[in-house]
């Protein structure tokens, strides 16, 4: 079975909006050859409405760029999870909107033949993949920056979420960052 790793940034102080404001000074080599493995491991990518908005209107210029990281990320199927974006909204290539029974679309994808589903950045659709156990690698790229600012909704736990997860692997890279991987704690004392 397929899984599902989320990619999230997070400062030391566990914000994750507005990333672009401070990781990119963080973003050398060693961060470069660590993404592009993730996305060549993956071939489809999992995002809610608006990550989904965001990338679409930026990936498909930056193909000279990026090169082949571009054109993976163009070409893999984009899976989209909303109730509220349209069809004729849905432009970036290879597009499927979930909108009905998430939980259970999700289970069906992850049962297709395939490499890993990948998820970029942890909102509602990563909360919901917890609470249904169907998010299977959490991997934090932890800056080393305190933002110092930002509201409860800025952060990656909100009130009243709350999960086990187990270290599985750490990955340090040359600015600094360190990219913890964990997998849910399924022991029966969780």
């Amino acid at each position: 079975m397929r899984k599902i790793i989320n990619s999230t940034y997070i400062s030391l102080d566990g914000v994750i909006e507005n990333p672009h404001l401070w990781t990119m000074k963080y973003f050398g080599e060693g961060a470069a050859a660590y993404a592009r493995e993730l996305l060549f491991s993956c071939d489809a990518l999992l995002n809610g409405r608006l990550t989904y908005e965001a990338f679409a209107q930026t990936w498909p210029s930056m193909e000279e760029q990026t090169g082949d990281f571009g054109v993976r990320m163009n070409t893999l199927p984009h899976y989209v999870v909303s109730t509220s974006l349209k069809e004729d909204q849905a432009t970036w290539a290879n597009t499927t909107i979930i909108r009905d029974d998430v939980p259970a679309a999700l289970v069906r994808l992850k049962e297709e033949p395939g490499q890993d589903i990948l998820q970029y950045g942890f909102g509602d659709v990563s909360r919901l993949l917890v609470e249904h156990d169907l998010l299977d690698e959490l991997r934090l790229w932890i800056h080393p920056v305190i933002v110092g600012t930002g509201t409860p909704s800025d952060l990656l736990a909100r009130e009243g979420f709350a999960s086990a997860w187990n270290l599985a692997d750490t990955t340090t890279l040359d600015t600094g960052v360190i990219v913890a991987t964990f997998t849910p704690d399924r022991s029966e004392e969780s």
